[in-house]
């Protein structure tokens, strides 16, 4: 019988494929012959698994694996149990802003000029060993794992607004104020995910009331204060007023799109990864899904997706441990929401954003980053406590049907209050 776990590994898996063929589908492309005309780059079985998203879907799979097998209950009752213990107001806050700082280090490096690198425009990577790495990736799911842990050390505080919310704003606030100066749309993803936790945590509504103006004029004052992104506005509201220009890109993708029709041009054959729509394999390779593969290929995508968002909530909501349910919350809500901001984009209903696809548009160090995130699932659900029915059907299937019925109406002495048993 499949657990919630392994449904989570299943949909991991199917993604990282699904991403696998459509990038190196959206990288064919089309080169001159000796003056003599074209000839396609073809993909054939040999390139793909020899590509560099090959590799990356065995690192994002070991990553998977590896955090799978994690004592993570162990782990939150280490990290937890010091702060727990002491009863004063201050408790955690020193630690808090440590990692604020660090993780800040980290966004840094990015303007660095040995290593930092800049493309279109906007410094958001960095080189090391002939890599590239998105330091805005690691500090996503940083900040995210951080504000769970404060919403588990300090949940007596979090209902006051001096001594709980407000220390973690502040370090949201810091953290995503530095994202958003190279990357809106990925900053605005992760405060509305540490906000979803806060509130999760116990934070109070009105509290997060209050900041709203501020938040809607912070975000104002990021787009009128970037040329480039007012264009994007203006482009979103009328992709037709320059379409050689600010509107090509929205034009390219809803092109793509409805090129693809009910069945799609099948797979490899699609027109605009041929140099008409910019970032096919990244950003917008949706688009080259739903014009390569169709209704069909968009409507497997979609229910991937949401049957993992529904199938980690599942895990999260019978989650005992309060460190490891806040943190399941918010890695299901930072790819659920990411999934959803992508697919706007690239549907035109959403101004055009940096914001990947997860799981599926080429990067390396998001798909191992959100795998890894994703791995922490599975070991919440494979250590979680289940059901006596469930425990006596896994542990003693070869027993008869008699001996079953007598266990589910007697349950071993092993059996914990409540109807459930410790998981092996």
């Amino acid at each position: 019988m499949l657990r919630p776990g392994h449904i989570v590994t299943l949909c991991v898996l199917a993604l990282l494929m699904l991403g696998v063929v459509m990038v190196n589908s959206a990288l064919m492309t089309v080169d001159p012959v000796d003056g003599q005309g074209v000839q396609a780059v073809g993909v054939t079985a040999e390139s793909i698994i020899l590509s560099k998203s090959t590799a990356y879907m065995g690192l994002a799979l070991a990553a998977l694996a590896g955090c799978a097998l994690l004592p993570v209950r162990g782990i939150s009752r280490l990290v937890t149990g010091p702060i727990e213990r002491d009863p004063t107001p201050q408790a955690g806050l020193r630690t808090l802003t440590l990692c604020v700082l660090g993780l800040l280090g980290v966004l840094a490096l990015v303007y660095l000029p040995v290593i930092g690198r800049e493309v279109n425009g906007s410094a958001r990577w960095i080189r090391v060993a002939g890599q590239s790495i998105q330091p805005s990736e690691i500090v996503k799911w940083g900040l995210l794992a951080l504000i769970a842990w404060y919403g588990a050390v300090r949940a007596k505080w979090l209902p006051s607004f001096r001594w709980g919310l407000l220390p973690a704003l502040v370090a949201t606030g810091g953290v995503c104020l530095f994202v958003v100066k190279e990357d809106l749309g990925t900053g605005v993803l992760i405060a509305a995910s540490c906000c979803i936790v806060l509130l999760a945590g116990g934070a109070r509504v009105l509290h997060f009331a209050a900041f709203i103006p501020l938040g809607l004029v912070g975000v104002a004052g990021a787009i009128i204060t970037s040329p480039y992104r007012v264009e994007r506005i203006l482009a979103f509201l009328d992709p037709w007023a320059d379409p050689q220009d600010t509107g090509y890109h929205m034009i390219q993708s809803m092109a793509a799109i409805a090129g693809g029709g009910g069945p799609g041009r099948g797979l490899g054959h699609g027109f605009q990864k041929f140099g008409y729509l910019p970032e096919d394999h990244t950003d917008f390779l949706f688009a080259i899904v739903c014009e390569e593969l169709g209704i069909i290929g968009a409507a497997l995508v979609l229910g991937l997706y949401v049957l993992l968002v529904l199938t980690g909530l599942g895990i999260v909501r019978r989650e005992p441990d309060r460190l490891l349910k806040l943190l399941g919350l918010g890695i299901v809500t930072t790819i659920g929401l990411q999934a959803v901001i992508n697919l706007f984009v690239v549907t035109g209903m959403a101004p055009t954003k940096g914001i990947a696809l997860p799981l599926m548009s080429s990067g390396g160090t998001g798909w191992i980053l959100t795998a890894a995130c994703l791995g922490l699932l599975v070991a919440m659900d494979r250590t979680q406590p289940r059901p006596v029915a469930y425990a006596e059907d896994a542990g003693e299937a070869a027993e008869s049907d008699t001996s079953a019925e007598i266990a589910l109406r007697e349950p071993k002495a092993g059996a914990l209050r409540g109807g459930t048993v410790a998981a092996t």
